[in-house]
């Protein structure tokens, strides 16, 4: 009888098949970590997912071999899905020059190869589909400590920025180190609800298994519902709440048309870390928090355009303060205590925690404890990004190594 070291079928190139999939439970007790969940007719084999992390790595938005290998990286060590960093639908929402980009068909080849990669290794992978707003044009971080300690972030025109095309709701600057925008006209917020548009075909092209919607960190779909960064006074925004959120809803309406047969998924930032409450005695609503969070996955879920919603916070506000603190740093976990609200608020919806999540045996019970359905990892990742073998150990189980990997497990 042949023994034959058999390849991934269908894959562009030779790569041995790994039966089951990376990163599923073999053997112990099943941890909550471990255990396949499906959202909208997708299986992930595991709640453990790599969160979007910019790499500033982008030649005129094309990812590059840079991002192969980095994406490819945790394809391989077990996660249950991989988001693709913040990618702009258009060359002027970009965080900066080097990020990635979705706004024209060139860009589809390079992320088509990590999709068809990520596959190969039997794991999900998505895209966070973004526009920086009134946060775009700045320099990269290791740029930006260059400079030196309170020197502008704004990329100019000859380091290839675009200061004076910078858009937001309203004029409002993130600092006055950032870049001035310009108030955006309803053909401007048009031309970017086209462009999400046009992106969400691209990735049905390119093959990726789910869309996040970023609506979080201070960028422009956030900038939208804050009082603190929209002051309009036209149907968009103002202190009316309904107004707030009707652009960027309009937005997932369409998107959703367009992706109706896989996940879509919103990451939201639940607060913005504000001085005072998020409303005030009087009913006005003083900025972006949990309760105001709360209302808009409600109204996603009356329309049917949310499957998971991945509970962030901040980066709205300059002078926003974080907390808790253990000796002067942000605690692990921070951030729990929102996707806890929101599953308490919205059992019925799939929600995910992040932020500083580190330690295995915790991860496992915010999940034990309906505090969360997923965790995303990120800064973990990047120390240990065999972070998932390594849990599983630490919970007492066996997960699947890759065949290539399995000696190191064993």
């Amino acid at each position: 009888m042949a023994h034959i070291n058999t390849a991934v079928p269908g894959a562009r190139e030779y790569y041995p098949l790994n039966e089951p999939a990376i990163g599923t439970h073999l053997a112990g007790k099943q941890p909550e970590l471990f255990k396949p969940l499906e959202i909208k007719g997708v299986t992930f084999k595991n709640r453990i997912f790599v969160s979007p992390m910019c790499q500033y790595s982008s030649s005129n938005g094309h990812a590059t071999d840079w991002h192969f290998v980095h994406i490819g990286g945790f394809a391989t060590r077990g996660v249950g899905a991989v988001c693709m960093e913040a990618t702009s639908v258009v060359p002027e929402g970009r965080i900066s020059p080097e990020d990635a980009g979705l706004w024209q068909d060139s860009q589809m080849a390079p992320l088509k190869r990590i999709v068809e990669f990520s596959h190969a290794q039997g794991t999900k992978i998505g895209i966070q589909l973004c526009h920086a707003g009134r946060k775009a044009s700045t320099y990269a971080p290791w740029i930006k400590e260059k400079t030196g300690h309170g020197t502008s972030w704004v990329a100019q025109e000859d380091e290839n920025g675009w200061p004076n095309n910078v858009y937001a709701p309203s004029a409002i600057p993130w600092s006055e180190k950032y870049p001035n925008p310009k108030e955006m006209t309803e053909q401007d917020m048009q031309y970017v609800e086209d462009a999400f548009v046009a992106a969400v075909n691209r990735c049905k092209e390119i093959g990726f298994d789910f869309i996040e919607f970023h609506a979080a960190h201070g960028y422009l779909m956030h900038e939208f519902v804050s009082p603190i960064s929209n002051t309009r006074t036209d149907q968009y925004g103002g202190s009316s709440l309904e107004n707030r959120l009707r652009f960027p809803t309009r937005v997932l309406q369409r998107m959703r048309e367009e992706w109706k047969d896989k996940p879509l998924f919103v990451r939201i930032s639940a607060s913005d870390w504000a001085e005072g409450p998020e409303k005030s005695e009087d009913g006005t609503w003083l900025q972006w928090g949990i309760e105001q969070s709360i209302l808009w996955v409600q109204k996603m879920l009356s329309l049917g355009v949310v499957d998971l919603v991945d509970c962030s916070s901040g980066g709205n506000w300059f002078k926003q303060k974080i907390g808790p603190l253990i000796d002067g740093k942000i605690a692990p976990g921070y951030q729990v205590q929102f996707s806890e609200a929101m599953k308490k608020a919205h059992p019925s919806v799939i929600v995910g925690a992040v932020g500083m999540i580190s330690d295995p045996v915790v991860a496992e019970s915010y999940l034990k404890d309906g505090k969360a359905d997923v965790v995303s990892l990120a800064r973990e990742l990047l120390r240990n990004p065999h972070w998932v073998l390594m849990a599983a150990k630490t919970l007492g189980c066996e997960v699947k190594a890759a065949n290539q990997y399995d000696r190191a497990w064993r």
